[in-house]
């Protein structure tokens, strides 16, 4: 990993994850100190479990529409029938034992001025401090054709569950030969190594199951994440390159951009090709989560900017937001990215009910990709906050699995990754 190696690494990531249960002083101002979070997700339940770890005197409520959270990180493994959907899958009883109130409503909007959240069930929760982690929302208008009615039949499957088990379906029902197209999102968007780890997965599964088939993937960009180690990989299992490569890709410069869709005919049409798939799998361009807009947090490019110090919002007072619709750049919008922002936003928070300045703040990402049997690739980088405020990126840390790494590398990097997948998860809602 580029002279920072993987146990430094973690050494890193630890010292980052115990910020979030730091600064919490035995001395309590008096008064009842409350924290609403909206959003059950990486940001939000990571959140809420260390604030209640850094100060079990904080009143933590949590306020989610969904009785289960599904992970984005590792469904590609379910298209690609490594993995089941229940093992995605996560409730918030772990939450509940650390002390957190669980709400199960939506959230209406918020009342900066009152500092209070309001929900669709008539109820209104106060705060001293409300931490916003909505995800993404997508840009419907962004691709003619092709809306929240048109994902029923064509899915995204970019938020995980029913979508994904949809896009899954569609897979099993698809005759052997017939054409798979993917249709990645212009940046920024959750999760940039994602949709080409998504067509390593299906291959796998194409392989397996529909050797005459095909993976087209039409991009709205000329490159992406991790592209030389994709390439790498979709080459030595899928024959990328040859005449009877099972993935194709066309970038934006070579007539990639989908600009409409018929979801009834599964046709992409760029701006000089129609393209007739078996199964479509478009993902819209994207933004901040509705509640962001609703609740004014957004600016003119759709996301949340923030003092990336503290997480707060720049445009509410006691409002923080984290997790994919912050403007936390250069780090990537990914779930450890928005459990590292939910422990750094969590330990501010403690420190600032207490009457103490937030304290200086480190943050990591790391992301693994498995595009195929016995093959992972990887990319960490640790950051720090810069002297104008902004976060950087810290100088050799950090890394990509090496071009040159050996099978059995890559296999452990397979392990490495499902071992993060528990780790995380654990970590979040255990």
């Amino acid at each position: 990993m580029s002279q920072f190696t993987r146990r430094n690494f973690l050494k890193v990531t630890g010292a980052a994850a115990a910020v979030g249960a730091l600064g919490a002083p035995g001395l309590s101002l008096g008064a009842t100190k409350r924290v609403v979070i909206i959003g059950g997700g990486m940001g939000g339940a990571t959140a809420a479990k260390y604030i209640r770890m850094g100060d079990s005197s904080i009143e933590v409520t949590l306020i989610e529409a969904n009785k289960h959270y599904y992970t984005c990180f590792m469904s590609n493994e379910v298209l690609g029938g490594g993995r089941s959907m229940d093992s995605i899958k996560f409730g918030y009883s772990g939450l509940a034992a650390h002390g957190v109130k669980v709400v199960n409503d939506w959230v209406t909007g918020i009342d900066a001025k009152a500092q209070k959240v309001n929900t669709k069930s008539g109820k209104s929760f106060a705060y001293d401090h409300c931490i916003v982690s909505p995800g993404v929302d997508f840009k419907w208008d962004t691709i003619e054709g092709y809306d929240e009615k048109a994902a029923e039949k064509v899915p995204h499957a970019w938020k995980a569950g029913s979508q994904t088990i949809i896009l899954r379906k569609q897979l099993e029902a698809m005759k052997d030969g017939g054409t798979v197209i993917i249709a990645p999102p212009p940046n920024p968007f959750r999760c940039p190594p994602g949709p080409y780890e998504r067509a390593g997965q299906i291959a796998h599964y194409l392989k397996k199951h529909k050797p005459k088939s095909k993976i087209l993937i039409l991009d709205s960009k000329d490159k992406f994440s991790k592209k030389g180690l994709f390439v790498q990989s979709w080459k030595a299992m899928y024959g990328y390159g040859t005449d009877n490569s099972m993935i194709e890709w066309v970038s934006k410069a070579n007539d990639g951009l989908v600009n409409r869709v018929d979801a009834d005919k599964r046709m992409a049409f760029t701006e000089f090709t129609d393209h007739k798939a078996d199964v479509l799998n478009v993902i819209p361009a994207q933004k901040a989560g509705k509640i962001a807009f609703a609740a004014g947090l957004t600016n003119d490019k759709g996301w949340c900017p923030v003092n990336q110090k503290t997480f707060e919002s720049t445009i509410h007072k006691n409002v923080h937001v984290i997790g994919d619709s912050s403007v936390a750049s250069p780090m990537p919008k990914s779930g450890y990215a928005a459990s590292s922002e939910a422990k750094v936003c969590a330990a501010a928070i403690v420190a600032m009910l207490n009457g103490n300045d937030a304290p200086t703040p480190s943050y990591v990402n790391t992301c693994y990709s498995v595009p195929g049997e016995d093959w992972g690739i990887s990319v960490a980088m640790v950051y720090r906050l810069g002297a104008e405020g902004k976060i950087i990126k810290v100088k050799g840390s950090g890394g990509l699995t090496p071009m040159d790494a050996t099978p059995a590398f890559r296999k452990r990097e397979v392990g490495y990754a499902h071992s993060w997948f528990k780790n995380i998860t654990s970590d979040t809602f255990g």
